[in-house]
């Protein structure tokens, strides 16, 4: 049997179909108006939090998702957080000295220098000590972040029972 025997009756198409993007997002209101209950306790608008979020969800630094939402920095880290994703910029130690400046044990000047932070994330470390995250935000946010959590290439991967 030559090859084109072998070939004969295969048909190569130069399309493909295009499926579109798949989405794991299984309610029908996107995410600002789900964020629009929870207006009152963000430090920014729910547009520009829908913005922050679908930004860092999609790969992107805080610094980043900060700049495609037009909003600073501090401000992101502070909407992650409360929308419950787990933003901390202090270190064990640090965290230690920001316990002693809030008990009013140290001065700012002399917590800051002694955690080494520069002002915005000793600011941001002050806010995550003296805040907790919005409850009811992170099952609204999730719904329209989270991925499946089925591995789609499961099947393909050896498991550990394999090798033995």
């Amino acid at each position: 049997m030559t090859l084109s025997e072998i070939a004969a009756g295969i048909e190569v198409t130069t399309e493909q179909r295009d499926r579109g993007v798949a989405t794991a997002d299984g309610t029908d209101a996107p995410l600002r108006e789900r964020l629009v209950a929870f207006e009152n306790r963000l430090p920014c608008s729910p547009e520009h939090a829908a913005a922050v979020v679908e930004a860092y969800t999609g790969g992107a630094s805080v610094g980043r998702a900060a700049a495609v939402a037009t909003v600073p920095k501090t401000t992101a880290a502070k909407t992650l957080y409360l929308l419950g994703e787990p933003i901390d910029p202090l270190t064990p130690t640090a965290k230690r000295v920001l316990d002693d400046w809030l008990a009013g044990e140290l001065s700012r000047t002399d917590a800051r220098t002694l955690a080494g932070l520069g002002d915005d994330e000793f600011a941001l470390g002050a806010y995550v000590a003296t805040h907790e995250p919005i409850e009811d935000a992170g099952s609204a946010i999730a719904d329209a972040c989270s991925l499946d959590n089925e591995d789609p290439l499961s099947e393909a991967r050896s498991d550990l029972s394999d090798l033995i």
